[in-house]
């Protein structure tokens, strides 16, 4: 089974990083929600961050604003994964610059569109 770690889920059912962990359930991944403040999300149980989670996820979907998220791109290439998707407002000249030197797979793009599903489909 396919895994996919969402940085930057949501408990709330009007956001995409609450979305995104229900698209990826729906398309039969194992779902590793990423968040420090949550215990679940949408079902799945919640992950204080990428080092907590129970193996390399294969795609790696973020849901975090650019200067958060290039805090993030160490603890996301110690990682690894086959897929980070940069979802719309998550990438930035630095962000795009740190990732390339860090040699990540980058995707600018919905990762739930990337899926083949829209949005408002997912509730809310």
């Amino acid at each position: 089974m396919k895994t996919a770690a969402i940085l930057g889920a949501s408990a709330d059912p009007a956001k995409f990083g609450h979305k995104a962990v229900l698209a990826y359930a729906r398309q039969g991944y194992a779902v590793w929600p990423v968040n420090p403040k949550e215990s679940q999300i949408a079902g799945h149980p919640a992950y204080r961050d990428l080092a907590s989670l129970p193996g390399r996820p294969d795609v790696i979907s973020v849901y975090l604003p650019p200067p958060v998220l290039l805090n993030q791109l160490p603890a996301i290439a110690n990682r690894g994964c086959d897929e980070l998707w940069l979802n719309p407002g998550t990438d930035s000249l630095e962000v795009v610059a740190e990732t390339e030197r860090l040699g990540l797979p980058i995707i600018r793009a919905c990762s739930i569109v990337g899926l083949g599903l829209s949005p408002a489909q997912l509730g809310a």
